[in-house]
């Protein structure tokens, strides 16, 4: 007798796959001939947690993979034989050279007018502060305009940039930039509001980004709670002095690698359709959620092809990327080490924005190849994964897509990624079972008929 929650699942899987294989309303008749593959693959991929159980593994085992770390290249070493175990083929390690960079202990506090603890985590690639630590007095400002007409009353502060977050592109300037922009004025240490939405005082990581010429000061960034706490007291004329230390430093480049499985076309394997995520992470959390459930959902698509034995005409190719986080020198490694087949890359997959429930892709290319992906997406109108909005991109295939104009492709989903996105709470608990499997059921769908029709995406 089935468990009820084995029941439940069994219900929906069979719900699902028979609206998978049934035809469907408004959708072009030659996606017809695929629809009985893409029921399987859902099919098979709702019926278990093992991609959720992988990644489970990954997160509890490795715990986050920063790099330059033993525990990325450990969790890389398992992966090639995890591989090798699923059975893809042409599974190997690509060399690529990353930066080092260690966080150390950190603390900051306000030592005046009283002390209070802040809570913090030092921006990526930052310098340290020195043993003594940086104190001044602080000079909060709401943007780039605020910070230019302080002038002269920058020298010799700590500057928090207190913005608050729109959406990632408009906001993470303040991170990537911030530092330098106030060095140039004189402040001698930065602090910058987490990038991401209000959530538990939660501080949030992620890279700067030091520019020439400029002098190079330590930076963190803390929570959204304490800037606003801080902008309220800055407002009321109280002035405050805060103490930072960081002990963050560069170690000589390490060795890495990017991981590249495939399962290799029938008629045409040297067209590829690469499917992908980072294996690398900060170093805190389990990067579960980024990246970690994008590198499972991608090579989960590769592994139910190969347990139904469905086997495409062109070679479905995915990498788990190295160094996405503080430097992209897996993208950049792929590129030139691949530079001479770039043009037999029929589609370049990237999943790097969670792995809530998925809503579909987005994609950039043609309009001839966006009406395909668009008629192939009506296979997954069953697990409502079906919809194609503007942009498909990402850090990492986007140095190949720019090079030789591939098509690509990224995963939507529905879910509050940049909540837990850079911080200690990006580990498995966020993330439902059933979400993977869908996320993998639909980029299996979709890579397998991009990789199967006799006409190449173009």
């Amino acid at each position: 007798m089935c468990s009820r929650p084995r029941a439940i699942l069994l219900l929906v899987v069979i719900s699902i796959t028979t609206a998978l294989s049934a035809p469907a309303a408004r959708s072009s008749p030659w996606v017809d001939a695929y629809r009985e593959a893409a029921a399987r693959l859902v099919g098979e991929a709702m019926s278990t947690r093992f991609a959720w159980e992988r990644l489970a593994y990954i997160g509890d085992t490795f715990g986050n993979r920063l790099s330059g770390s033993q525990s990325l290249e450990d969790a890389i070493a398992w992966a090639v034989a995890e591989m090798k175990r699923d059975g893809l083929e042409n599974v190997h390690t690509e060399p690529v050279k990353v930066p080092h960079w260690v966080r150390g202990q950190e603390s900051a506090e306000i030592v005046a007018p009283r002390r209070q603890r802040l809570v913090m985590l030092g921006l990526g690639n930052s310098i340290g502060t020195g043993p003594a630590g940086v104190e001044a007095d602080l000079l909060v400002v709401r943007g780039f305009d605020e910070l230019e007409a302080a002038g002269s009353r920058v020298k010799g502060r700590i500057v928090l940039f207190n913005v608050p977050f729109t959406n990632y592109g408009e906001t993470v300037q303040y991170r990537a930039n911030g530092a330098s922009r106030a060095a140039a004025l004189g402040a001698i240490a930065a602090l910058v509001r987490s990038v991401g939405p209000p959530g538990l005082r939660l501080p949030h990581t992620g890279t700067l980004r030091y520019a020439d010429g400029v002098p190079q000061i330590p930076t963190a960034a803390i929570t959204t709670e304490d800037a606003d706490k801080l902008q309220r007291m800055q407002e009321r004329g109280t002035a405050v002095r805060v103490l930072l230390k960081m002990d963050a430093k560069f170690l000589p480049e390490a060795d890495s690698f990017n991981v590249v499985g495939e399962l290799r076309g029938r008629e045409r394997p040297d067209e590829i359709v690469a499917v992908s995520g980072h294996f690398d992470s900060w170093d805190v959390g389990t990067g579960s959620t980024d990246d970690g459930g994008g590198c499972v959902v991608s090579w989960e698509a590769l592994r139910l092809m190969k347990k139904l034995n469905l086997r495409p005409r062109r070679t479905i190719r995915v990498v788990l990327w190295t160094n996405e986080e503080n430097g992209t020198r897996g993208a950049l490694a792929y590129r030139d080490r691949h530079k001479d087949e770039l043009a037999n890359h029929v589609l370049m997959f990237e999943s790097d924005g969670g792995v809530f429930r998925p809503t579909g892709f987005g994609f950039s290319g043609s309009d001839a190849a966006r009406a395909k992906v668009t008629d192939i997406a009506t296979l997954l109108r069953g697990i409502q994964a079906d919809r194609i909005s503007a942009a498909g991109e990402g850090a990492d295939i986007g140095p190949s897509v720019q090079a030789a104009n591939i098509p690509a492709m990224s995963l939507d989903v529905d879910g509050n990624y940049f909540l837990i996105h850079h911080t200690e709470a990006d580990t498995i608990d966020k993330i439902d079972p059933m979400d993977m499997s869908r996320a993998a059921a639909a980029i299996a769908v979709m890579a397998y008929v991009i990789a199967e029709m006799p006409e190449r995406l173009r």
